[in-house]
């Protein structure tokens, strides 16, 4: 059974083969790139399909969920939304980017809010966590917006290109209150 999330403007649903040529097209964006965790730049050709298949069986087997996050009126393909879940801690990272030409219209915003809703709700998770680039206030403040709540930067945490980043931490618990987006 395929999952579908919707919000007031997005049906979030499962990666679907078709999406990979939106996925390079828009991943392939140095400037959406330059400041995901886990994009390399250029995007290489032909991986999206595989990256797609790879998320359909962490799905089968509940170890992470990756949703397209589509326009529901004209089913443009905005970006992707998922969590990666650790299974033994029930909790899950959530992640996520939006092409270039949909910034700055709160889609991001509303497409995690929804999975932080399908995290707690649907999978019982306990915790869920997020991290940005210090450098990339657009993407924490995505996670200021949903509600969760800081917890620390890690410094050089990660290395991406030549370059160390810190990274700011946010959390969110079963418990806490949450924004809606």
């Amino acid at each position: 059974m395929k999952t579908v999330l919707v919000t007031k403007r997005l049906t979030l649903r499962q990666l679907e083969p078709h999406d990979a040529e939106s996925i390079e097209r828009l991943a392939g964006e140095k400037d959406v790139a330059d400041t995901t965790l886990n994009m390399p730049h250029p995007y290489p050709a032909g991986s999206a399909s595989s990256f797609i298949h790879a998320r359909s069986e962490a799905a089968a087997r509940g170890d992470g969920y990756s949703f397209a996050i589509t326009l529901s009126e004209s089913e443009a393909f905005l970006g992707i939304v998922g969590l990666h879940v650790v299974k033994a801690h029930n909790m899950a990272e959530l992640g996520y980017w939006v092409g270039k030409p949909y910034w700055r219209n709160g889609y991001c915003t509303e497409a995690a809010a929804r999975m932080v809703q399908f995290a707690f709700e649907d999978l019982k998770l306990n915790r869920v966590y997020a991290a940005a680039m210090t450098r990339n206030p657009a993407s924490y403040k995505v996670m200021e917006k949903i509600g969760m709540k800081f917890e620390g930067i890690l410094r050089n945490h990660i290395r991406k290109g030549d370059a160390y980043e810190d990274l700011r931490y946010y959390g969110l618990l079963q418990t806490d209150e949450r924004n809606s987006g």
